[in-house]
């Protein structure tokens, strides 16, 4: 039910001869009828969310910088940290400038966001914990990296449309392989539709170094794994 429609109800039942006749009953279906508008408001502002980190997942996954610039706060903030990586990254303009990088031609990367845990603090503000499995191939240097963990996000609402404000997650558990080969790939949406690189910067998302991140190294009582590369 719209507000103006819950408005009018209230108004036309308020206004019966009923009504008018017993005060008290009247004021306690409009209390009811605001609670239920405003239960009704909180279900919709919990979808919208749900359906904004839905469309990030998406747009994670093709690259779409597009669509990630629509559901990001202008002053969105990122922390992100691996087995091998970590990003923190300020705004949304260097957060698309790190995806264009790292979800590019040479990669396939699949995220899947479930059980959403969706609390609103306010009209206006919100946060919510997503469980993160994902499968990333770099196909340059052939690794492999699949994984889970919690995304822990700050929402808010600007006019009237739920942004990203802040997100951020600590791997839960990550694996990363170095392949033989290659796998038997036979479609590959980023490799006709993602940035071509000239290197791959899954380090810290910019290669703020001016060169790639080498790989981790290991204490000398146990073997050096490869760097992992997924965010």
């Amino acid at each position: 039910m719209s507000r103006l429609a819950a408005a009018a109800l209230a108004a036309f039942l308020l206004s019966t001869p009923a009504f008018a006749a017993a005060p008290p009953a009247a004021d306690n279906l409009a209390q009811q009828l605001k609670t239920l508008q405003a239960e009704v408001q909180a279900l919709k502002d919990i979808e919208d969310i749900r359906m904004l980190k839905h469309a990030y997942f998406r747009g994670i996954d093709s690259a779409d910088l597009d669509l990630l610039r629509s559901l990001m706060h202008p002053d969105v903030t990122v922390h992100f940290i691996g087995g091998g990586y970590e990003w923190k990254l300020a705004g949304r303009e260097q957060y698309l400038e790190a995806i264009g990088n790292n979800f590019n031609s040479e990669v396939i990367a699949q995220h899947n966001g479930h059980h959403p845990e969706i609390r609103l603090l306010s009209p206006t503000e919100a946060e919510g914990t997503w469980y993160l499995h994902d499968n990333f191939y770099n196909l340059r240097e052939k690794l492999y990296t699949t994984g889970t963990a919690f995304y822990h996000d700050r929402y808010v609402k600007v006019d009237g449309k739920w942004l990203l404000r802040s997100t951020e997650y600590k791997r839960h558990y990550e694996i990363v392989e170095k392949l033989d080969k290659l796998p038997n790939v036979t479609v590959d949406y980023l490799a006709e539709h993602g940035r071509k690189v000239a290197r791959h910067c899954h380090g810290d998302g910019l290669c703020r170094d001016g060169k790639e991140t080498p790989v981790a190294t290991a204490p000398a009582s146990t073997p050096t794994p490869p760097a992992a590369t997924q965010h």
